[in-house]
């Protein structure tokens, strides 16, 4: 039903406010509503945020975001984790109301008395609810003064309308007919749903040992550990595990994803279950249950986070295929159905089917997240959930939050918009993206645009520049530089970005021609790396991946995805856009990014200066008339820009970290001295 003062679309809202819009402490989103009344008399409206607790803060007023339009707006920030809800309220504003009907009719002469002395009676309304200390005092004076008849009619209404009247009423005004909108929830999660530096290793690859003619030796969890300190150097935030349970043999994978596997041939992770048991073991060759805490605490002790695959899938060889035969589908001819994604088969991996019995399923998934979730297990990384029911995730997401609310699950699911989009919806806290295959200038600035824009409220992305299943033309074709471009563009798009070991040494051999995989595929075999050696001959790109991540913590603007803009160009393969914070310190960082691994390329970057509002610059500067000075944070070379700026990026000079790329960081106008708004050519 519609309300006394109609408040209509309040935004946003997620499968009509059936389930909550997403936030961590200190993220800034808008709440928006369409906001009227009859006839020609004002309103107001403000949100009203509350916490798990129930208790209402200070509520944030509203304006109209454009004249005309009955939609209004405010930014709101939660500050602690938990369970919130917003409601819009809206109100008859009798003072705005009668204040322009006064500047209409006191100066054309119609009922001015009588206008004066409705005036004194709504600010004395007004003043009552104002505090002593709040500008009470101003209202009561501006009272007295409608009421002088001694004095002229310009300085009476002057004196009623003077910002020492109007202040106080912005923060205490009087509401007449308030209508409160229904409440909308708000689930306010840890900050690493939002944001992190992902790291994914195969742990077997780890202190590997293959030498021609002799057997390979896996690497073990322990071995892997010792490669924990290099990954905490580099900045990163959580190490991601593919599986690291018992392997199959039956249909077992050679290299390369052969049919046909030789004696020595390991297997894919993804192929759980054997005899040594299924998703609640631990490979033997990686060692034992112990072994995997010492990595947990290993991990721990260098500042890093684990994030395990959860793969409901098995091997032919699993126990659950004995155990819980109504968990899988037969085929015709009696046998269980492997599985497929069209050209691909995995002979190797038998899927579930979750129709005989659902509820069992859901309470074995549950059983398994917590028997990791008690070895220090807080994050997971969800293989194929598109492959699975919906309500299934829905209903084991909803179980282990309601608990611990601490637990992050991620969606690999490189799918339809609509199921990815729905997987956020449900629960979700993270989803993978096609940012692997958005290139251009059109493209990039497309999806980035549709992810920060009003599904921000639900879907968080996890830019994975590369993954074991995925390594792009863009990547094969385009060398070192292509390499350095993907990591700035991920790392500064997304608050959370990944990349898969192997990257930072540029690995870039495919399979085959038009071919994604990799060729000699860590998903099939050992695959140690010398990273010392890749280090010591300058072959690695830790230097500018530890730069990108000391980047993203020192600034807040990076942290997060809502507010991103970009700017114009006047060269396609030219990129550049801004992300800043407001609250409760202001950052601005401004990129600008060669799209174009192979050329040097110019462009004139127009920036759209009102998007930088709030970010230190003075009036001067915010309008275009004086520059402003701007560091890159790679080079530490300062310039001043303005609203039209030139710029010149050459990819693949040695002197830079990456110099396709500019990380630009607003300083304060008192600073001096740095280049113009120009580079030399």
């Amino acid at each position: 039903m519609i309300g006394r003062i109609p408040v209509l679309d309040v935004q946003p809202r997620i499968d009509c406010g059936r389930r909550p819009v997403k936030a961590v402490p200190g993220e800034t989103f808008q709440v928006t509503a369409t906001v009227f009344r009859e006839g020609a008399d004002a309103v107001g409206a403000n949100v009203v945020l509350r916490d798990p607790n129930g208790r209402g803060g200070p509520w944030t007023p509203m304006r109209e975001l454009a004249p005309g339009t009955d939609r209004w707006g405010a930014e709101v920030t939660p500050n602690s984790e938990g369970r919130w809800t917003y409601a819009v309220e809206a109100w008859g504003d009798p003072v705005t109301s009668w204040r322009e009907r006064a500047l209409i009719k006191v100066p054309a002469g119609a009922d001015v008395e009588l206008t004066f002395a409705e005036g004194a009676e709504v600010l004395r309304q007004a003043a009552a609810g104002i505090p002593r200390n709040g500008g009470r005092d101003a209202l009561l004076a501006a009272v007295a003064a409608l009421l002088d008849t001694g004095s002229p009619d310009d300085e009476r209404l002057a004196a009623a309308t003077d910002s020492a009247v109007l202040e106080p009423l912005t923060r205490h005004p009087l509401r007449e007919l308030l209508t409160t909108s229904r409440p909308m929830p708000l689930v306010v999660e840890r900050e690493r749903a939002l944001f992190g530096s992902w790291y994914e290793l195969f742990p077997r690859s780890e202190g590997a040992v293959v030498r021609r003619g002799a057997p390979p030796i896996s690497g073990t969890l322990r071995t892997a550990a010792e490669r924990l300190p290099a990954v905490a150097a580099m900045g990163f935030d959580v190490v991601y595990l593919p599986p690291v349970h018992p392997v199959g043999t039956s249909f077992r994978k050679g290299r390369g994803g052969a049919l046909t596997a030789d004696a020595d041939d390991v297997g894919s992770p993804w192929a759980i279950g054997s005899p040594a048991g299924g998703h609640d073991a631990v490979h033997p060759d990686l060692g034992t249950i112990e072994d995997f805490d010492h990595f947990v605490a290993s991990a721990s002790g260098a500042g890093l986070e684990v994030a395990l695959d959860l793969a409901l899938q098995c091997s032919p060889d699993h126990p659950w295929l004995k155990e819980h035969p109504e968990w899988f589908r037969r085929r015709a001819d009696g046998t269980v159905a492997h599985a497929e994604n069209p050209p691909k088969k995995y002979q190797d991996i038998v899927p579930i089917s979750f129709d005989q019995d659902f509820r069992g399923l859901v309470n074995e998934t549950l059983r398994l997240l917590r028997f990791w979730m008690a070895r220090g297990v807080r994050i997971f990384r969800v293989d194929n959930p598109h492959t699975k029911p919906v309500v299934f995730w829905e209903k084991v997401i909803a179980e282990i939050n309601r608990t611990d609310p601490d637990v992050i699950f991620l969606a690999e699911a490189f799918t339809r918009p609509a199921m990815m989009h729905t997987l956020a919806r449900i629960g979700f806290q993270q989803s993978y993206t096609y940012f692997t295959w958005r290139n251009t200038k059109q493209e990039l600035t497309e999806y980035l645009t549709e992810l920060s824009g009003p599904a921000s409220a639900y879907m968080r992305p996890n830019f994975f520049v590369n993954t074991p299943d995925i390594l792009h033309a863009y990547l094969q074709r385009g060398g070192r530089a292509a390499f350095e471009t993907r990591a700035v563009l991920a790392a500064t798009l997304s608050p959370s970005w990944g990349m898969y070991a192997g990257y930072e040494l540029c690995e870039a051999t495919p399979a085959g021609p038009n071919s994604e995989e990799y060729a000699d595929s860590e998903k099939y075999q050992l695959r140690p790396r010398d990273w010392d050696k890749a280090d010591a001959q300058g072959r690695s790109l830790t230097p500018l991946i530890t730069a990108l991540n000391t980047l993203r913590r020192r600034h807040p603007a990076l942290r997060r995805l809502r507010d991103l803009h970009f700017h114009r160009t006047n060269n396609e393969h030219i990129l550049a856009y801004s992300k800043r914070t407001r609250t409760p310190h202001a950052d601005c960082v401004l990129i600008v990014v060669n799209l174009d691994p192979h050329h040097t390329h110019e462009a004139t970057i127009s920036l759209d200066l009102a998007q930088l509002e709030g970010c230190g610059l003075t009036p001067a500067q915010e309008g275009g008339a004086e520059p402003f000075p701007v560091c890159d944070e790679l080079t530490g070379a300062t310039y001043h820009w303005g609203r039209d700026n030139y710029v010149r990026l050459e990819p693949g000079r040695a002197d830079a970290y990456a110099s396709s790329a500019h990380i630009l960081a607003l300083r304060p106008s008192s600073q001096t001295g740095g280049s113009p708004n120009h580079e030399r050519q």
